[in-house]
């Protein structure tokens, strides 16, 4: 069996790692990646990568010994063109043609880049690969500023990893609050009171029209009628699944490739797992496109069991974590539609949850610091619990009498 793994991050390494080391697999694996790198995780970029704490090799999946040992052909900055599912062939920009007879898309998502005027200047940065994330951070310095447009879980990373690193920071956010789609009231005060602890300007309500410079970016300018002086930028505003490789080969594609829950597209030669997909989630009985390590892990190793012909549901509980200085912020379940918050614990100790209700069904919780009501979280929405809000409340009550 000839299987071409299409993408080169860590739903490919999963896959790879599935078919090798807990499969029976005894065909050939080519992977064709734009990167020069070898799969590695995204996560750190953010966070110790960019502060110098993690190496390339920290971040890396596996070493190259480790595809070279299990005959893996790995064709890194290589771009394809196009798929053509009748031949069963990939078509590569330098002209080279490979054949496969099973197809793993892989392709993950690509930062959204601002088109506004000067958006181009030299100084403006996106974190979202290596390249990028080194070349900012050689931009780092105790004495320079720093501007961050987007107050997401990106933007307040790269801002906790600037002010530690001795740099004047300031986040920019469009939104009335930070995180706004993702978290409560509550968690969003959290983080911006700890952030302007650390000496970070939060600014809210605040919309980019542009920016300005000769050589390289100088200032940036608001809706207001404001402009703000800074030398860097980083932007984080989101990302767009990569998805056109899918549409042009007439896959189904609806925010990301469309899959079923063995991770398998319409084409039964083909599957796809990680930030390119929509996928089926039974426990909140809706398609999804999930943007973390888990879902890549997960769906990948779905994806692996498929192409041996072993299709196995792939279906768990949203996670995902966020660490900034030193906080913790661990998210399980998907709190959008929620109707009714609960508060356990006090803010201002820095170690608390919120539990994400609809309709009295558990769906999310957000634990700061508070890795038991994670794990409480993690079981209580697979298994659809109604919790006593008061119960939740009362901290007296241990998370194991809880549970």
């Amino acid at each position: 069996m000839k299987v071409v793994i299409i993408g080169g991050g860590h739903a490919a390494g999963q896959i790879i790692s599935s078919l090798l080391m807990d499969e029976d697999f005894n065909g050939t694996i080519t992977l064709i990646g734009e990167e020069t790198w070898l799969p590695y995780q995204r996560p750190p970029l953010s966070k110790q990568f960019l502060t110098g704490e993690m190496t390339i090799e920290q971040v890396t999946l596996h070493p190259a010994e480790f595809y070279e040992t299990n005959g893996v052909e790995m064709k890194l900055g290589c771009r394809v063109n196009a798929i053509d599912r009748t031949a069963r062939t990939v078509s590569l920009e330098n002209g080279e043609t490979i054949a496969y007879d099973k197809l793993a898309l892989t392709t993950g998502t690509r930062v959204r880049r601002l088109s506004l005027p000067g958006a181009d200047l030299d100084g403006i940065h996106y974190v979202r690969t290596i390249d990028g994330t080194e070349t900012l951070r050689n931009n780092f310095a105790p004495d320079k500023s720093l501007c961050v447009v987007g107050g997401g879980y990106i933007g307040l990373e790269v801002a906790a990893a600037a002010a530690t690193s001795g740099m004047k920071v300031t986040v920019m956010e469009m939104d009335e609050r930070v995180m706004n789609r993702v978290v409560a009231p509550q968690v969003s005060a959290f983080y911006e009171k700890m952030h302007r602890s650390h000496d970070v300007e939060i600014r809210t309500n605040v919309a980019v029209t542009g920016f300005t410079g000769q050589d390289g970016l100088m200032a940036i300018t608001c809706q207001d009628g404001s402009s703000f002086e800074t030398s860097l930028c980083v932007v984080g505003v989101g990302v767009i699944p990569n998805s056109e490789l899918a549409e042009d080969c007439g896959l189904k594609c609806d925010n990301g490739i469309t899959v079923d829950q063995f991770a398998q597209s319409e084409d039964p030669d083909i599957v796809a797992a990680g930030d390119c997909t929509n996928h089926p989630n039974a426990i909140f009985g809706t398609r999804i496109r999930l943007e973390s390590v888990q879902n890549a892990v997960d769906q990948a190793k779905a994806a692996a069991l498929s192409i041996m012909g072993k299709p196995a549901v792939y279906c768990a509980v949203p996670w995902f974590w966020s660490n900034q200085f030193d906080t913790k912020l661990q998210i399980v379940g998907l709190s959008q539609g929620y109707d009714q918050t609960i508060l356990r614990g006090n803010p201002n100790d820095g170690a608390f949850s919120v539990f994400y209700l609809k309709e009295g069904i558990l769906i999310a919780v957000d634990a700061i610091n508070s890795g038991r009501e994670y794990m409480m979280g993690r079981k209580w929405i697979a298994d659809h619990v109604r919790p006593d809000p008061e119960r939740i409340v009362d901290t007296t009550i241990s998370v194991k009498e809880l549970i």
